[in-house]
């Protein structure tokens, strides 16, 4: 395996800049921002395609520091039922998958999106009670109508450039935990697989190393992010695991993004290093830092520390005991 960061972390230096930084840490990845809420400050697809000089210079950045990219990500929502923000999104996701080809990348991350509840819709719905049952009509409506057929279209087109898909299980979007993954994926073919985020498990009560389990068995794990969640165990009694309070206020939230090991210890971590290892899964780790109270360098290189300690990075040898 790898270790490697999003860099959208360091949306604020200039890539070169970013990239040297990263190297001094002693990462060997990079996961590149390309549109939709992660920005492109140091990627913008539309450029690159249009230009091979350009394009020639990016990859040079990259690989001259010795760094590989483990992903395009352009997180968004391509099924929004305002066609004008979907269209937006759908163009971010054609775009990085054209352009993770002629990189040679092998995935491309993003949301599944979730759409609105009738085709009039303006803002989306997301089910998450099976009762009363429109929840449930709704939820039909949301797959056969919308999910399955644009994701069947989708995966079709990243096979075709060869390309997979990393959808990252996130509340509020259609594909959210390993059972909806795997219902998409059955529906619209093998390119389509998760960008496994255990921070997302925890806070809906799915253990990761399970996850990994339920996912890796069936080659469903394209990409890994690594952060970490803590479940306050006083404020999740009053307002739940589906707290609605901003992010901001995280002195009463029931759960809070955090730097690895800082929700979860380091134990933990290498139970879900080994579990990937266990599955097949040796690519890239790559770190997301969302913790609101470390700095993004402090709060960064706590990550890298504390990852290095169990990440498994040597090739499989022979099992000289047996």
């Amino acid at each position: 395996m790898k270790l490697g960061v999003f860099m959208v972390l360091f949306g604020g230096r200039k890539l070169e800049d970013a990239l040297d930084y990263v190297v001094s840490k002693g990462l060997k990845a990079v996961e590149i921002g390309t549109g939709g809420y992660p920005g492109n400050s140091h990627c913008d697809p539309k450029l690159l395609l249009e230009d091979e000089a350009l394009l020639g210079e990016f990859k040079q950045r990259i690989e001259s520091r010795g760094l590989i990219i483990s992903a395009l990500s352009c997180h968004g929502n391509p099924l929004h039922p305002q066609k004008e923000l979907a269209l937006k999104d759908h163009e971010d996701l054609v775009n990085s998958i054209k352009l993770a080809q002629k990189l040679g990348v092998q995935v491309v991350n993003t949301f599944s999106g979730c759409p609105g509840d009738h085709e009039g819709a303006k803002y989306p719905n997301w089910p998450v009670a099976p009762w009363p049952n429109d929840y449930q009509e709704i939820l039909t409506w949301q797959w056969e109508n919308k999910v399955i057929p644009y994701w069947k279209e989708m995966g079709e087109f990243a096979t075709q450039h060869g390309v997979k898909i990393g959808l990252e299980l996130h509340g509020g979007f259609s594909v959210h935990t390993p059972a909806t993954l795997l219902r998409l994926r059955e529906a619209a073919g093998e390119a389509i697989g998760a960008n496994l985020d255990p921070s997302h498990m925890w806070w809906q009560g799915i253990d990761p190393v399970q996850a990994i389990h339920i996912l890796g068995r069936r080659g469903a794990i394209h990409h890994f992010h690594a952060k970490d969640t803590v479940i306050d165990p006083v404020n999740v009694n009053m307002y739940g695991l589906t707290d609605m309070q901003s992010y901001g206020n995280m002195l009463d939230r029931a759960w809070q993004f955090r730097s690895v090991g800082y929700g979860h210890d380091v134990k933990t971590w290498a139970d879900i290093i080994s579990a990937l290892r266990l599955v097949g899964y040796d690519y890239v780790v790559s770190i997301e830092h969302e913790d609101g109270l470390m700095s993004i360098e402090e709060g960064f290189s706590k990550a890298v520390d504390n990852l290095r300690q169990v990440l498994i990075e040597e090739p499989l040898g022979d099992m000289w005991w047996v």
